[in-house]
């Protein structure tokens, strides 16, 4: 038979409130009080239905993470570090992947709102307007991690892309390096677009134009990144900055197979840093981006949005730094 509140109340001698009050971690019940009743949980493995529990509360302490593409190691270094945090504050996690398709991450909203989760996080995407009027009307809180949307006010975590890509355009173009390829994923518009706003500005303080040498390509993935090293080459590009690490990779690959030395012929910086940039030889300059802090600084404003607690900023921002390894001179 199922083991329920009743159960432990009455073999505890307790009422059912003072059970509740020691599940739910409430200070105001005596110490002695709180071991009895907690031994009693033990003998019985009493495990709180959390169904019920949802609809007592009006909260389900789950929360809901809506990911782009589950098998890149950006996202998953997120993940980890938001779910750290979830266990911490006592939140299941309901992961959803959307495979970068809109459609499919409006139907996972949509799909966690009505599964009544207490709140929702987006780890990128391209949140199209329909995406942006459900968050506005649904009531749920959401915040997003590691890229951002431009004119609205959605909670989000972020470093500041702009200073990172200007930072880096900046080295290159001091070291003599101006033609500039770079690489997008198509992970955040905004951040994207941010990015090259601030490689622009590096070329206006170099004294050149940016229009005039910087090129753009889109490869979110290792095969893509393969696939248009020869339009570098072609475009006599002496360096990319490249969203994707494996993206990045294909780069370095594709460099490989044609026989091109790196960074002599082509510098290669990517903007996530994760363990793969390390694992390839040479290995991969990274803007070293705080993935698992971006994760878990997401989560725990998260946790203050749902439980209505003060929030001094919406919009957080992590430092990063930029780890030059040997694809860069």
């Amino acid at each position: 038979m199922t083991v329920t509140i009743y159960d432990v109340a009455r073999e505890a001698k307790v009422s059912m409130a003072t059970v509740s009050r020691v599940l739910n971690g409430n200070p105001n019940v005596k110490p002695e009080t709180r071991k009895k009743v907690k031994d009693v949980i033990d003998r019985l493995n009493y495990r709180p239905n959390a169904v019920a529990r949802g609809l007592a509360s009006k909260k389900t302490t789950t929360v809901g993470v809506i990911i782009p593409d589950i098998s890149d190691l950006y996202y998953s270094a997120l993940a980890r570090g938001l779910e750290d945090i979830a266990e911490m504050y006592n939140y299941q996690i309901i992961i959803t992947n959307t495979d970068q398709d809109p459609k499919k991450e409006r139907n996972a909203f949509l799909n966690l709102v009505s599964k009544q989760v207490d709140g929702i996080i987006f780890l990128g995407g391209k949140l199209n307007s329909d995406v942006l009027q459900d968050i506005e009307t649904s009531r749920v809180p959401v915040v997003i991690c590691g890229s951002g949307e431009e004119d609205n006010d959605i909670p989000n975590v972020n470093i500041n892309y702009y200073e990172a890509a200007k930072e880096v355009a900046g080295k290159l173009i001091a070291d003599g390096t101006k033609n500039i390829c770079f690489v997008t994923a198509g992970y955040s518009r905004y951040q994207e677009s941010r990015m090259i706003s601030g490689m622009k500005e590096a070329y206006e303080e170099a004294g050149f134009n940016g229009d005039d040498y910087l090129m753009t390509e889109d490869a979110g993935d290792y095969e893509k990144g393969k696939e248009i090293f020869g339009k570098l080459l072609d475009n006599e590009r002496d360096a990319v900055i490249v969203i994707s690490d494996e993206a990045a990779i294909g780069i370095l690959h594709g460099g490989h197979e044609h026989g091109v030395a790196m960074p002599q012929r082509l510098q290669i910086i990517s903007c996530s840093n994760t363990r793969l940039v390390t694992m390839v030889r040479p290995k991969i300059s990274s803007v070293a981006v705080p993935l698992y802090d971006l994760g878990a600084v997401g989560m725990r404003l998260l946790t203050k949005l749902m439980n209505e607690e003060k929030v001094d900023t919406t919009s957080v921002e992590l430092p990063y730094s930029i780890d030059y390894r040997t694809t860069t001179r």
